[in-house]
Order: C-alpha cells, then sequence, then structure tokens
C-alpha cells in the first residue's frame, strides 16, 4: 500500500472509513485466491477468460462482437417528474458506466469522438473504470484521464466493485469527484437539486444510502448514484426520485433481442438494463460503455446516455 495514498484517503475520507475499506479489499482478494470463504466469479478466475474467447473464435462470433464494441450507441432518456424545480427543467446529465479503459483502446477511442460534442449540464460516472478486479491500476487511471480531458465539468462518479479505493486520489486529482456515500447540492439560481453517491454494494458490501442521503433535506429533489441497480429497494424508500447505475453490462453477450444469457445482478430482469420504475422513482441500468471478461458484444451495443429532466 502507497503511504502517500493513504494519507490522502485518511485526508479524504478520515482515517476509519479509508482503513475499513481497505480492510474489505484484502480481504476479498484473500477470498478470491482461496485463503477465506469461497468466492468464485467468472470474471475472478483467469483462466476463464481464455476458454471464453476460444469459444466464440471457434464460433465464429468473436471478431464480429469485437467490432460491436466500438458501435456505441448514445441514448436519450427523457424523465418527467412533478418534484422537479421549475429551473432544471431540461437539465441534462451525461451517463457514462463500465468503462472498463484497459480493456479495449479502440473502444474508449470511439468513447472519446463522441463524447466532444455533447451538450449536457453535468457528468455521472457509474463506475467500474478497470478492466481486472485487481492489480496494478496505473493503466486504468491514464485511460480514465484520455476521456476525462473531453468531458465538460463538472463530472461526479462513483467507484465500482472492479475499483479500489487507493484510485480515488488519482481520480480526483484530475477532476472527477468521487461521491463516497456523500451528496453535493447542484444550485440553479435560487433553487436546487441533491446527488448522492454510494460506494460500491455489489462486491464490498460499502454503501451507506443512510449516511448519503443524510444531509438532503426531506421533499427536495434527488438523484442517486450507484453502480449497481440491486440498491433499488433502498433507494425508492430512502426517497431518491432518480437512480442511475450500470454494472450489469445488459448481458454484453446475448440472444437475438437482447435476451441476456446471465445477468450479474440480484434484481428483475427488466430492471437489468434501460428505463425502468419502482414505486415512485425512476430508474436508469446503464449497459455500459465497455466490455468486461472479453472485449466482446452480442446483441447489447454498448451506450452512453442523455437524461433530459422534465418538469411536470
Amino acid at each position: 500500500m502507497d503511504e502517500d495514498i493513504l494519507h490522502k484517503l485518511e485526508g479524504r475520507l478520515g482515517p476509519l472509513h479509508a482503513r475499513q475499506r481497505l480492510a474489505i479489499e484484502t480481504d476479498h482478494e484473500a477470498q478470491i485466491f482461496g485463503h477465506g470463504l469461497l468466492s468464485f466469479h467468472i470474471e475472478n478466475w483467469y483462466p476463464v477468460h481464455s476458454i471464453v474467447r476460444n469459444a466464440l473464435k471457434l464460433t465464429g462470433l468473436y471478431w464480429r462482437g469485437r467490432r460491436n464494441t466500438e458501435s456505441i450507441l448514445v441514448k436519450r432518456n427523457d424523465v418527467v417528474f412533478k418534484e422537479l424545480p421549475p429551473l432544471f427543467d431540461g437539465f441534462t446529465i451525461l451517463h457514462i458506466s463500465d468503462m472498463h479503459v484497459d480493456m479495449n483502446e479502440a473502444a474508449m477511442q470511439r468513447l472519446i469522438e463522441l463524447v466532444g460534442d455533447k451538450h449536457y449540464d453535468l457528468c455521472a460516472l457509474t463506475g467500474d473504470y478497470r478492466g481486472k478486479n485487481l492489480g496494478p491500476f496505473e493503466a486504468t487511471l491514464n485511460g480514465v484521464a484520455r476521456v476525462r480531458a473531453h468531458l465538460k465539468e463538472p463530472v461526479y462518479g462513483v467507484l465500482g466493485d472492479h475499483d479500489t479505493i487507493q484510485m480515488v486520489p488519482g481520480l480526483e486529482a484530475m477532476g472527477i469527484h468521487i461521491l463516497l456515500n456523500e451528496s453535493e447540492v447542484i444550485v440553479r439560481g435560487d433553487q436546487q437539486i441533491y446527488l448522492a453517491g454510494i460506494d460500491d454494494a455489489h462486491c464490498f458490501k460499502a454503501d451507506d444510502i443512510e449516511k448519503a442521503a443524510l444531509q438532503i433535506p426531506f421533499g427536495e429533489f434527488s438523484i442517486l448514484l450507484s453502480h449497481t441497480p440491486e440498491v433499488y429497494h433502498q433507494a425508492a424508500h430512502a426517497g431518491f426520485n432518480l437512480l442511475l447505475s450500470g454494472h450489469t453490462h445488459g448481458g454484453q453477450i446475448c440472444l437475438p433481442g437482447s435476451i441476456p444469457i446471465i445477468l450479474d445482478a440480484v434484481l428483475p430482469r427488466q430492471m437489468g438494463a434501460g428505463a425502468w420504475r419502482y414505486h415512485d422513482m425512476a430508474g436508469y441500468t446503464s449497459v455500459g460503455a465497455g466490455s468486461s471478461v472479453v472485449p466482446v458484444r452480442l446483441y447489447c451495443p454498448p451506450e452512453i446516455t442523455l437524461h433530459c429532466l422534465r418538469s411536470g
């Protein structure tokens, strides 16, 4: 552990939170390598990556799927809220998730080309900047920096299950405000909305929605950033109006009709991709701009999303 990074994390988060999160990462790594409870996941068992890649090559789908990773769609999601302050009518959020920047350089170059001419008021990054779950992250920070150079301010983000908290000082140094169970107020004139973000809830279980919502006055319009949509129950009952997430990749390798073969999340299938609602809360699950395990997408094109908030 780099002492300079530890010092910056303790200054940013406080000694208790920083050391707890680092200890959780250490325990998770021990589980993966068999020193603790069994923690099997296809992303953690690296020999299976070659098996999947070779199987796709045998079927003739690999190179087609690899080309698909560069065909990033720009989707638009208009959402109407009666609670939205009138001055925020038309407020637009550029939502980018699951870049896995070190997995596919060509896909990231295409992402850079797309974001350069987009008009929006705020950029939200919902985690999984890194390709692997473990190991060095310098290449990740370099890749994110190349994308960040083309994003308009302000840029907010949360961590995903592939991301170590040790990346936070580097991400914030390049102008990405990482929300770790925290909230920020966004002001227009004499009106405001709130943006909150939680730490990873899927793998590290470091999320704390109560703490994230603590500074949000009751009844104020609020948006929650979470890497995984699996927190939809808690988010809705905490009073959030909109939940933006990613993680699922929409399945990444799907059957015709975008039917996922595997959806790595415990939630209703209709919440696995795109727009959905739960009680009074609107939600959106991005299928991501990058790819995981292998740089291949079938019947599930990558995306970035422009969410336009409407008052009505």
